[in-house]
């Protein structure tokens, strides 16, 4: 019986060891792994410059507190942030969320921000006030207030963006929300009309960034220049970070006393991110872009023209096979694990596909035709 509290609904499946993409469950049964821990453990199970730098800070001080000067973090920061932004540092995507929130309020002295209907940026009370997914706000109103929802790529949404909005936040690809892609010309249409009303633009990069779609930040493939971004994930590849970046123009309006995070800037955790962005150069990237390429060929050949396949979304290695409502996302999932291939669902009777970076092309195209039969 379970001394936890039933906040997961569990697979029957307890992974015990793993390597490269694989996961190993403690009965011995081996998978290939689609999930990377939901967009966390990008470089897979096994990266060694990974655990290097993590067995190197363990055997030194492995928490100061902020009141200290953080070296380490400063690295990740060097490492992580475009060039005029700053960061600050947190232990999960909801954190960065919340820290964006209370920054873009600080900054305008305004309190209204627009999101989008089925975002999904949290579940702590500010991150989940910006989440557009009314079943999971059950029970928990009243929520932070001056939040307001327009629906995802259009262009009727634009209205909403006024002198009275301190901040727009959106996702480029909706991850939960069913792996939903911006349209470009939207995108940027919501960027421009945010320039025209001095509000700010938060983009939540938590699953899409770190490599994920085959750029650093999935927004560079739109253009984008936001105001704060958030990541978390596959920053420290599945130890718990989360990080704010914001212009210097606007991260200056936070001043000691305004935020903090006991754990933030945690030193085994930077020492793993910054063998984690070491990683992230752009041959590396380039990688994933072929990968992602290839995947996409392979689903649209094999998978596309399949009766109980609606549609097929992404970009890189972040996907989504909408499927028909005949056809229940969670068989499908149940009888890839029992074939050995680890997904995940996502809205909609999605079938959502989250490979750690590092997978071969030859693991992508057997996994494929597995899912082929599972959904067949």
């Amino acid at each position: 019986m379970t001394k936890l509290i039933h906040t997961y609904a569990q697979f029957p499946i307890e992974p015990v060891d793993g390597h490269d993409y694989h996961l190993i469950d403690k009965n011995g049964k081996e998978y290939v792994d689609l999930t990377a821990g939901i967009g966390v453990c990008n470089l897979g199970y096994s990266n060694q410059p990974v655990k290097d730098a993590v067995k190197k800070q363990i055997d030194h001080v492995w928490h100061i507190s902020n009141l200290y000067e953080n070296s380490k973090a400063e690295e990740v920061a060097e490492k992580l942030c475009p060039a005029g932004y700053l960061a600050f540092f947190c232990n999960s995507g909801t954190e960065a969320n919340e820290a964006a929130m209370k920054l873009a309020r600080k900054d305008t002295g305004k309190s209204k921000i627009v999101a989008f209907n089925y975002g999904f940026h949290g579940r702590t009370y500010g991150s989940l006030s910006m989440t557009g997914y009314p079943h999971i706000k059950d029970g928990f109103q009243a929520l932070v207030p001056d939040i307001q929802f327009e629906e995802y790529n259009d262009d009727a949404s634009l209205a909403a963006i006024t002198a009275d909005t301190a901040a727009v936040i959106l996702e480029v690809v909706q991850g939960e929300g069913g792996v939903n892609v911006g349209n470009k010309e939207w995108l940027q249409a919501v960027q421009a009309k945010c320039h025209e009303t001095n509000t700010l633009l938060i983009v939540d990069e938590v699953q899409s960034g770190m490599g994920r779609t085959g750029y650093k930040f999935a927004f560079e493939q739109f253009d984008l220049q936001p105001d704060i971004i958030t990541v978390a994930k596959g920053l420290a590849n599945g130890l718990p970070v989360g990080a704010m970046l914001a212009k210097e123009s606007v991260a200056k309006a936070f001043q000691p006393g305004d935020h903090g995070n006991t754990f933030g800037g945690n030193k085994v955790v930077m020492a793993s991110a910054s063998a984690v962005l070491d990683q992230l150069n752009p041959e590396f990237l380039k990688t994933v872009q072929a990968k992602g390429d290839k995947l996409a060929e392979l689903l649209n050949a094999e998978i596309l023209p399949l009766d109980h396949v609606k549609n097929i979304t992404g970009k890189g290695l972040m996907i989504g096979i909408h499927l028909t409502d005949d056809v229940k996302v969670g068989d499908v999932i149940k009888t890839l694990q029992d074939n050995g291939v680890l997904t995940l669902s996502a809205r909609g009777n999605t079938l959502r596909l989250l490979p750690p970076l590092i997978i071969d092309e030859a693991a992508l195209k057997d996994a494929v035709a597995k899912i082929k039969q599972a959904i067949g």
